[in-house]
């Protein structure tokens, strides 16, 4: 069975209540929706929270699903306004200095330099970016959706996605100069 009738085939079952459904939509789906709340709430324990919430919003909506675009774009969508909302809710952030010291100790010295500073000025530079932005190019990126269904998760017109990665990249990129991270292109 292909992956697009697998997984409309997965929506139909679940939208049935067939509960085994459930199970696969969290082992198919589960990874990628935690990443998507992970970078939206910079917070672990809520990204969980937001994913398993997602799920449950699923499985009580799926009758919803019209199988007019991909799945993952439905619940990625779920995902984005759970996160928002628990955002919203979330009475303050951690600071640097907070974040630094719940380091796990398992991880060596070593191994946590080797981690590398670019990463983390790129971790901090995205975080920077506005909520709207970092929604945008984190949808586009990292969870592979086309602009058609970044305007459909976020519920609003493909010119504002447009604009608004245009405008994540320019300044991620500023932000990356800044820093020297990255080297200004010979023109």
């Amino acid at each position: 069975m292909a992956e697009a009738e697998r997984d409309l085939d997965l929506m139909r079952r679940l939208a049935l209540g067939d509960e085994s459904a459930v199970g696969e939509l969290a082992v198919t789906y589960g990874q990628r929706l935690y990443a998507y709340a992970l970078r939206l709430t910079d917070d672990p324990a809520l990204a969980d929270d937001v994913a398993q919430d997602a799920l449950v919003a699923a499985w009580r909506t799926a009758r919803q699903f019209r199988g007019e675009g991909r799945p993952i774009a439905w619940l990625l969508g779920i995902v984005h306004h759970t996160a928002l909302k628990a955002i919203r809710r979330r009475p303050h952030f951690l600071s640097d200095e907070m974040e630094q010291a719940l380091v796990s100790p398992l991880d060596s010295p070593e191994d946590l330099a080797q981690a590398g500073d670019r990463t983390e000025a790129v971790r901090r530079a995205l975080q920077g970016l506005p909520v709207a932005q970092r929604v945008v190019l984190e949808l586009v990126f990292y969870q592979g959706l086309s602009l058609d269904e970044v305007a459909g998760v976020c519920g609003i017109p493909l010119g504002t996605v447009k604009s608004r990665l245009s405008a994540a990249r320019q300044t991620l990129r500023g932000v990356l100069l800044r820093s020297g991270e990255v080297e200004e292109e010979a023109r």
